[in-house]
């Protein structure tokens, strides 16, 4: 049998006082979004982005009334001007101011693609939640549902809904391109917020609060929505420049905003139009516009996907 050892008084020392605070953490406590600004700004394609995003969302507002001319207002006598000290970017064919009708068409492209990036984001989250939540029988028959509106082109959807309402009167507005995108736009976000509900509705924390009398709604609230807000923001930042470029497609292909309305894409469509006549600064502008919102979306999303995963935090 061992003998039982005995401990005195004696047989231990103080530690020395620069050893005290060995283990004080020194770094302070910082909250998750805070963090995640902090490594979004050292990203600095990132930032560039945003700078771009702001730049242009500001200029969208404002250049509209620098220029001093109407984007509808005609001069037949300056038709297809270069750019110069009174036209900055330009006339188009009509004698219309480019500069303002560039920045007018930016305003229209990024309203539309905001406006049905966040139904998308709206629609998405409420139904994959649901469909990740409920039962397997259920969850089948949603995801069947939403694999069925997926497979309808959204191109197929435009021309449907411009021939209806060019038979109304109304012709293709704000409204109806908004409405084609989103009619199966929310199908990508359904999935990702589904496969993320399905992975953490069996974590601890679910199986605590269901353990204790939660109801889904709540878990689904209070729980798995806030952790996956990650995955949801950067698929939301790279959905509006799909958004912003479905639209200049459909513009360019003449199913866009109706005249004197400008979009990016109808901006082309003009463009292109004179090109055989070597006016080529027409079709330059919109592109280069479109180009840079691309990339700033694209790159924003990109530095926001890497800033939100935990595992980068240094």
């Amino acid at each position: 049998m061992k003998e039982e050892m005995i401990y005195t008084r004696e047989m231990f020392e103080k530690a020395p006082h620069e050893l005290r605070n060995a283990e004080k953490i020194r770094r302070p406590s910082i909250k998750y979004w805070p963090d995640v600004w902090r490594r979004l700004k050292q990203n600095k394609l990132a930032m560039i982005g945003l700078i771009l995003l702001i730049i242009m969302g500001i200029m969208s507002v404002v250049g509209t009334q620098i220029s001093g001319f109407k984007y509808y207002e005609q001069n037949l006598k300056k038709i297809n001007v270069k750019p110069n000290g009174e036209y900055w970017f330009g006339t188009d064919e009509l004698g219309r101011d480019l500069f303002t009708r560039a920045w007018l068409g930016t305003r229209y492209s990024l309203v539309i693609g905001l406006i049905a990036a966040f139904i998308d984001f709206g629609i998405g989250v409420i139904y994959g939640g649901i469909a990740g939540m409920t039962s397997r029988r259920v969850d089948a028959i949603m995801m069947r549902i939403a694999e069925v509106i997926y497979s309808i082109p959204y191109m197929l959807v435009v021309v449907l809904l411009s021939v209806v309402f060019s038979e109304a009167g109304s012709g293709t507005s704000m409204f109806v391109l908004i409405l084609a995108m989103t009619i199966t736009g929310w199908v990508p976000m359904a999935n990702l917020v589904r496969g993320q509900v399905l992975q953490l509705k069996e974590s601890e924390y679910s199986l605590a609060s269901e353990s204790l009398g939660a109801s889904n709604g709540w878990i689904l609230r209070k729980h798995i929505v806030p952790n996956t807000l990650g995955p949801i923001l950067v698929n939301v930042t790279l959905t509006i420049p799909r958004a912003i470029f479905a639209e200049a497609t459909l513009g360019f292909l003449g199913l866009g905003l109706q005249p004197p309305k400008p979009s990016l894409g109808t901006l082309a469509n003009d463009g292109l139009a004179v090109m055989p006549i070597g006016v080529f600064y027409q079709i330059l502008v919109p592109a280069i516009l479109i180009s840079l919102i691309m990339f700033a979306f694209n790159v924003l999303g990109d530095g926001l996907r890497d800033a939100l995963d935990p595992r980068l935090r240094k």
